[in-house]
């Protein structure tokens, strides 16, 4: 059964090697645990590195849908010691260089600012796509176009840009992104050039309970934040430097260090003191000029279960396996080994993933609670199952 269909690039958007920009550069975000996706996304192999759909893991597909953007010369990847071997065997044409290790995990600004430092001693005049390595996106060449329409509004602005997604529903598990419903040259261009509608960010929302959801979803004008950024270097280090000047020096160490036999060294301390602290809520919230872009794709972060069931099951009611045996059933996410039988009978709305220790049996809806039971067997010292 085919659930999840990947779509060719647009040829007329798509370049050569050779013909790309060799000023834009890309970060991909690979440092993160994935409970929530448990028990398939473990400790020693978390999600951004498994197959949920049968056509590529998700960091293989992140990088696939660069191609035509950035060169590989200029993909970058952070993630931890552990993810480093994992990088180098599923990404074997990125260069080792081109993976940055983090000591421990800060969140996502500290990630930033590494790679920022170490691409700055390569290419002070830089352009950076910053972007999760476990994003679920359907129509790649839009994305595409999305990303470079970014790249031409940071680059005309001076601002910082990020893509902000339509939402269908009134979701909680999502952060937000108010834009200002007006248009300047700079948006009137973007819209004729590329299609892609571009906005002043009037504000930045948190996480919503589910009646504000909903306002946010009748006033047209909030957008589910992707945690997908474009920005020139400059900018952004301009904007570290005024938003958060500890971790701005901390970035010039790094930069001194690099390309030195003290850079690891020094990235080890940099971390040892520095805060852990989001991109969203340590900079981007305070930025002074920050731009949306609508982005109309279709679009994921597979946080959950839950998310991962709306793409696998978009025109099935079930899932169709060998070995798996439905009776009376709709409406069920089942993963198992290809080699056990599962039978599930009168039973609907049900996420079931078994794994050779591990079983998951959760209702729909439920499954943002998956992390609830990491925590406990964190709590009871039963780390050999995480």
């Amino acid at each position: 059964m085919e659930v999840f269909q990947m779509h060719e690039p647009n040829p007329d958007l798509a370049t050569t090697q050779e013909q790309l920009d060799k000023n834009i550069f890309a970060v991909i975000m690979a440092g993160g645990v994935g409970s929530r996706l448990w028990p398939l996304s473990r400790k020693n192999q978390p999600k951004q590195f498994l197959d949920f759909f049968g056509d590529g893991t998700m960091i293989e597909k992140t990088v696939s849908r660069l191609s035509g953007v950035v060169p590989i010369e200029n993909i970058f990847v952070v993630t931890n010691e552990k993810g480093k071997s994992l990088v180098k065997k599923q990404l074997p044409t990125l260069s080792p260089k081109n993976i940055l290790v983090e000591p421990v995990g800060k969140n996502t600004a500290p990630c930033i600012a590494l790679a920022a430092a170490i691409i700055k001693k390569r290419n002070p005049h830089a352009s950076m796509i910053v972007l999760p390595a476990d994003h679920v996106i359907n129509d790649v060449a839009l994305f595409q176009q999305t990303l470079k329409a970014s790249v031409e509004v940071a680059e005309k602005t001076d601002s910082l840009v990020t893509i902000g997604i339509r939402p269908n529903r009134p979701e909680t598990g999502y952060g937000y992104i108010q834009s200002e419903q007006i248009s300047n040259e700079i948006t009137t261009s973007i819209k004729v050039r590329f299609g892609i509608t571009a906005n002043p960010v009037k504000t930045f929302a948190e996480k919503p309970d589910l009646e504000t959801a909903k306002k946010f979803l009748e006033s047209g004008d909030f957008f589910w934040n992707s945690g997908v950024f474009i920005w020139k270097l400059s900018t952004i280090y301009r904007e570290f430097q005024r938003c958060m000047p500890s971790l701005y020096k901390d970035m010039e160490l790094i930069f001194q260090a690099c390309g030195t036999r003290k850079e690891k060294e020094v990235i080890a301390q940099v971390y040892s003191c520095t805060n852990s602290i989001s991109i969203d809520y340590g900079v981007m919230e305070k930025a002074e000029s920050v731009y949306v872009m609508q982005g109309e794709f279709d679009w994921s972060d597979a946080g959950s279960w839950d998310e991962i069931m709306n793409f696998r099951l978009q025109n099935d009611r079930n899932e169709i396996h060998d070995n798996l045996l439905l009776q009376k059933t709709e409406k069920v996410m089942v993963l198992k080994p290809k080699t056990k039988t599962i039978a599930l009978i009168g039973v609907e709305d049900l996420i079931v993933v078994d794994t050779p220790d591990a079983l998951l049996i959760c209702r729909r809806g439920h499954s943002q609670d998956v992390k609830h039971s990491v925590d406990t067997l964190k709590r009871k010292q039963l780390e050999a199952y995480m």
